[in-house]
This record gives structure tokens, sequence and C-alpha cells, in this order.
């Protein structure tokens, strides 16, 4: 057996949550609904304008490693942190909710801890304002190979993919855990990430790849298809594990060419954040604990449906308990 079920590579990022109405927005002259990457100015301007906030460790494949943990996998999480407060507050949380952070806080790192500053509106609608800082520094020289070939299946934040060592150190990362029998698998993200890098995401998805997850304008625009069905034609000759979030509508996962589609439960959405990360860590439990796809599946979207059910981007409620109520787990 293997010490971890699921390791999970993506940037470190403090989030601070704010709930704040649209006013609050057009004076801080905020883009609502949507991530903006800001400079250390902007981000401390923000900081100091937030009346009320509650501060987490974030970052994409972070929250998912936290709801993995949370159901009961043993989880580990690569990123980088500066040896500074809110990076020992980050590896601290992180270890709190079931994510070993295996990496040390660096000392006398060269930049800030990053930091995310979450604007949370009335109608649910999150707007992320967010200082890179230190985790987008990750390389391969942050990986641990004997970790990665310690894990059953490795998640990897296609966001850090918009630099060299961030991809040098997916490539590491995939190839240590596949050659001990493990299964490697991204996120792709974002699709004007997925634009930048196109090519390059192409060959990673098609030479060391177990699983790829995004929504239909990130498959749409990795293939530069017309249409999803034809992005998922072309997916599916490259990885034979594909799955497809689509906003609302019937997830789809594709597996050695077999399609499954999943309802989504209708939820009033509180807070929107999460969502796909939380999707990820139901759908990934359910692959770790072997189950058919269209289990992993329904894991996947009852998991993103509790987390818009409130604020915060990481489980609230036991969703393992919750799961076996539904007749999709037996302990």
């Amino acid at each position: 057996m293997k010490t971890y079920q699921i390791a999970g590579i993506g940037n470190a990022i403090v989030d601070v949550i704010s709930t704040v109405e649209d006013r609050f927005l057009e004076r801080m002259e905020i883009h609502k609904a949507i991530m903006q990457l800001i400079d250390r100015d902007r981000a401390e301007t923000l900081f100091a304008a937030m009346e009320d906030r509650a501060q987490a460790s974030g970052g994409s494949v972070a929250n998912t490693l936290a709801g993995a943990g949370a159901l009961g996998l043993r989880a580990a999480f690569v990123g980088r942190v500066n040896d500074d407060e809110l990076g020992r507050f980050y590896a601290q949380d992180s270890d709190r909710v079931g994510a070993k952070f295996v990496n040390a806080p660096v000392a006398g790192g060269e930049l800030p801890t990053s930091r995310s500053m979450i604007f949370v509106t009335p109608d649910g609608e999150r707007s992320m304002n967010t200082y890179l800082g230190m985790s987008a520094e990750l390389g391969p020289d942050d990986v641990d190979e004997r970790v990665m070939s310690d894990s059953e299946i490795v998640f990897l934040e296609g966001y850090l993919f918009d630099k060299d060592k961030g991809k040098e150190a997916f490539l590491k990362a995939a190839r240590a855990c596949r050659s001990t029998g493990g299964t490697a698998g991204i996120a792709l993200s974002d699709p004007f990430c997925v634009d930048r890098h196109r090519a390059d995401f192409r060959k990673l998805v098609a030479e060391d790849m177990d699983y790829v997850i995004g929504n239909e304008q990130e498959w749409v625009s990795l293939y530069e298809a017309n249409d999803l069905e034809d992005a998922l034609a072309q997916a599916t000759q490259d990885c034979n594990l594909i799955v497809c979030t689509r906003s609302g509508d019937p997830v789809w996962i594709i597996r050695d060419g077999v399609r499954v589609e999943i309802p989504v439960q209708t939820v009033t959405p509180v807070d929107a954040t999460g969502a796909g990360d939380q999707f990820a860590a139901g759908f990934l439990f359910g692959l770790a604990m072997k189950c058919d796809m269209d289990t992993a599946g329904r894991m996947g979207c009852m998991a993103a449906a509790e987390v818009i059910g409130h604020i915060g981007a990481r489980p609230k409620s036991d969703l393992r308990a919750a799961f076996r109520e539904a007749g999709l787990l037996s302990d």
C-alpha cells in the first residue's frame, strides 16, 4: 500500500474571503465574477479594504486535496510558500484539513506568500483578485520524486503550466507516479491558459496523463474545435479518461470510448467558489475507491453542490456520510 492515495501539485494561495455589495466592487474597480491577477500593491490595497474576512489555505488543487482529505483519503499537497506569517499559516492549515504539506516554507524566499482576495456578492458570484507571489515559482526542485512514486493518484493544476519550470515539475511528478503503477492527471484550469500553451498541453495530455478534467470552454480551446463533440472526439484519441463539466448541464465522462452522463443537482448558489475543485475531489475519491464512472461522477456532483451552498471553497458537511446515504459508498 502506498503512503498517499492522492498527491496534488498547485498554487499555494491564502484565500481571504469577504462578503460585499455590488457597489463595493464598483467603488474598488473590481471586475465581477472573474479571476484577475494583481500586483503586490493592489493586493495590499484590497486586503486593507476588506471589513470582514475569513482566511484559509487555498488554491485550486489545494482545495481539491482538502476535500479529498476530508473524505478520508491519505493526501499530500506540494506547493511553494515563503517562510513568512502567511506561509507558515498555510503549511499548518493544509496539515489541519488533511492534506499534508510536504514542502517546508522557504526561508528567505524571493517573493511573499501568494494570496487571493475573494469578494462574494449577494448573488453568490465570486470576484477573485489574486497575487501569485511565491507559488508561481514552483519548479522541479520542489517536487520530491519519492512522494510522487509513493502516491496512487497525482493531480496537477493547469495554472502552473504558465512557466517552463512548472511544466518540468509536472513531467517529473507524473512520470514518477506512473513509474510505480500510479495514475496521473490534470485539471485544464482556464481556457486562456490553454490558449497560451496549447501545443504543450496537447503533448502532456497525449503522452503523460491518464485522466484530464476540464469544462466545455477549456476542451474546445485545447483542440481548437468547432464544438464540444468535436473536441471530445479528439481528446479521446489522446487520453482514455476524459471528464467534461458543463456549467449546470450534465457532466460527461468518457472512459475507454464509453460515455456516461451524470445529472447535476440544482442548487441556489450562496458562493460559487470551489465548485470545480470539489467536483474533482469527489470524482477522484471515487477513482481512488475503485468506483465505476457513474458513481465517481455522482460523488463529484454531490461535492460540488455541497460547496456552493455556503461561503468558502471547501466542504462543511460530512460528504462521506452523504455518499453512504445516497447508496454510492459502503464502508
